[in-house]
Formats: C-alpha cells, sequence, structure tokens
C-alpha cells in the first residue's frame, strides 16, 4: 500500500512506500507551535528512503529544542509544512499528518514537548506524555 500527501496546493506531492509509520507524536516544541499556528503539530516519521517528493520545496534551517539540526521543508509556492528532517538522523524523515491525503492513517502514539505548551494545551487522554524530546524509533 502507498502512503500518498502534498500541500494545499498542490504543486509539491510525495509517495511512501511503507505500510505505516515508524511512529507519530504530538510535538508541542516552541517551533512546532510555530509552525501550528499556536497548536502542536502532528508528525509521522518514516525512513527516508521509503519518501519520494516531487515539486517546489523550501528548506529552512534551525536548532530544535533538542538541540539538534533541524531543516524544515515547506511548499515553495503556498508556504505548507511539510517535512522535517535532523542532520543527526539523516535515515529519518518527519512528514506533518495533515499533509497525507489520509490523515487517518497516521494516528498520535504520544506527546512530545509537554514543558513548553502552553497551559490550555489538551493532550489525548492515555497517551504516553514525555517533557521534552524521547528516542526516536529505530532505523528500520
Amino acid at each position: 500500500m502507498a502512503i500518498s500527501g502534498g500541500c494545499q496546493c498542490g504543486a509539491a506531492r510525495f509517495k511512501i512506500t511503507a505500510d505505516a509509520p515508524l511512529g507519530v507524536r504530538h510535538c508541542w516544541c516552541r517551533v512546532c507551535q510555530y509552525l501550528g499556528a499556536g497548536g502542536g503539530t502532528v508528525n509521522a516519521i518514516f525512513r527516508k528512503e521509503d519518501v519520494s517528493v516531487s515539486g517546489p520545496l523550501t528548506d529552512y534551517v534551525c536548532k530544535a529544542d533538542s538541540g539538534a539540526t533541524m531543516h524544515r521543508r515547506f511548499c515553495a509556492r503556498c508556504g505548507t509544512p511539510m517535512f522535517s528532517e535532523a542532520e543527526e538522523r539523516p535515515h529519518h524523515l518527519i512528514v506533518r499528518v495533515g499533509t497525507l491525503d489520509d490523515p487517518n492513517l497516521a494516528k498520535p502514539g504520544g506527546v512530545i514537548w509537554t514543558k513548553s505548551a502552553p497551559a490550555w494545551a489538551c493532550f489525548e487522554p492515555g497517551a504516553p506524555q514525555f517533557e521534552g524530546q524521547p528516542a526516536p524509533p529505530p532505523k528500520s
């Protein structure tokens, strides 16, 4: 089964050959709050080799709260946030769940960076919570 998705305007598209993400997290770090217009972002982690991308992307490099050097990729036409990639974990690609054609494929399995969340943030009941950055999923 191929997973597909793209940006709001349709200029940037992607296909993923994996059956499911390695992990899905709802992130409340400060960068994700910027990307999510005040809310956190929901992110699915895939092996980079399983993802093919077409269309114009813009790359913004910044330091994450974890200290990792992150590449944040956006559609160059409409600005939709699409991907993140840590230089320290080049085998993983983080896909914004809102860009999936079927976002139901990626339910969060945990909430991260809860210490950065605003007091009004809502966390999924029963989901594991981490004050900061948990260990990444395995490479496979």
